[in-house]
C-alpha cells in the first residue's frame, strides 16, 4: 500500500470521503480570486488582459462543469485559451505533455518533470506559480477562511457510525491547517491530499481495505468528485454551491440515513446527482 495510505486502519463497516475547498471549507472561491488567478497573471506578465483572463479562469475553475478541476489541470487549459486568444506562451507543450500524462499532479511530481525537462521553461514557471499561489494562500487572514455551516455537527455525527477521509486536491498543508483551526480533524480518520494522487486513485486505495462499494459515500462539491466515485462504484452526495450549509444539514439528517440503512441508491443517490448537475448549470 502507498506510503501516503501507511497505518491507515478500516474501523467500521461505512466509509465518508470528504472533499475540503468548496465543500467542507468556503475557501475556494477565495483561493481562486485573490490567490490562482492573480498569481497565474503576474507569473506569465498577462496585466494588458488581466480583467477578461481572471474571468475567465474562474468561469473555467468555479462556476462551470470544470469546478475543482486540478489547479495544473486549469493552469493548462487557461494558458492553452491564453495562447491562442492573446499572446504566445512559451514552451506551453512541454507542460500541456506533462498534465496529460503525468500520474501525479502536485508539485513534487512537477520537481521530477523538471529534472528530466532540463531548459523547459514552462514547467519551471508552473512550479514557481504554484509556489507563489500556496504563500498567497497562507497570506490569507484566518477570519477569511471559513467553515460551511452544518459541516462539523455533520461530520461529527458521521464519524460515529463510518470511517471519515479527507479527499481532496488541495495543498496537503493548507488542508491540515484549515481543519485543525475549526477542530475537524479530529472526526477523521485520514487525510488525502494532493500529493497522494487524483480522488479517484484515493478512493480506489481505500476501497482495498474491505469496504463494500455500497458502504462508501464521497461528498464533493464538483463534476470532478462525482467522478472519482462513478470511476470506483461507489455512492456521490453534492454539496450544492451556494447551499452548502443546507446541503450539510440534509446529509446529516437524510443522506447518511439512507446510506446506514441500504437504501441510498433506490433513488435516493439519482434524485441528488440530478439536483447537483441542475444548480452547477
Amino acid at each position: 500500500m502507498s506510503g501516503k495510505f501507511s497505518g491507515y486502519q478500516k474501523k467500521k463497516k461505512y466509509l465518508v470521503c470528504v472533499d475540503s475547498d468548496g465543500c467542507a471549507m468556503d475557501t475556494m472561491d477565495i483561493k481562486h480570486i485573490r490567490c490562482f488567478g492573480p498569481c497565474m497573471v503576474k507569473q506569465w506578465k498577462l496585466e494588458r488582459w488581466q480583467d477578461e483572463i481572471l474571468k475567465r479562469w474562474n468561469e473555467i475553475n468555479l462556476y462551470t462543469m470544470t469546478r475543482g478541476i486540478n489547479r495544473f489541470k486549469g493552469l493548462a487549459m487557461a494558458l492553452q485559451e491564453i495562447d491562442q486568444k492573446y499572446c504566445q506562451i512559451e514552451d506551453l507543450d512541454t507542460l500541456v505533455k506533462w498534465v496529460d500524462t503525468t500520474q501525479e499532479l502536485s508539485n513534487d511530481a512537477l520537481k521530477t518533470a523538471i529534472e528530466r525537462n532540463a531548459g523547459s521553461i514552462s514547467l519551471g514557471e508552473a512550479l514557481a506559480w504554484s509556489n507563489a499561489v500556496n504563500a498567497a494562500i497562507t497570506e490569507l487572514p484566518d477570519e477569511e477562511k471559513k467553515l460551511f455551516g452544518n459541516v462539523k455537527e455533520a461530520l461529527e455525527y458521521a464519524h460515529r457510525y463510518a470511517d471519515v477521509a479527507i479527499v481532496s486536491s488541495a495543498n496537503k498543508d493548507a488542508v491540515l491547517e484549515e481543519w485543525e483551526r475549526y477542530g475537524l480533524l479530529e472526526h477523521t480518520d485520514i487525510v488525502l491530499a494532493q500529493d497522494a494522487g487524483t480522488k479517484a486513485f484515493c478512493i480506489g486505495e481505500l476501497l482495498k481495505y474491505g469496504y463494500d462499494q455500497e458502504k462508501v459515500l464521497m461528498c464533493g462539491d464538483a463534476p470532478g468528485d462525482l467522478k472519482a466515485a462513478e470511476q470506483n462504484g461507489v455512492y456521490y452526495y453534492p454539496i450544492l454551491v451556494r447551499h452548502e450549509a443546507e446541503s450539510w444539514k440534509e446529509f446529516r439528517e437524510k443522506g447518511l440515513g439512507y446510506l446506514l440503512n441500504g437504501s441510498y441508491g433506490k433513488g435516493y443517490h439519482k434524485m441528488k446527482i440530478q439536483e447537483f448537475m441542475e444548480n452547477l448549470k
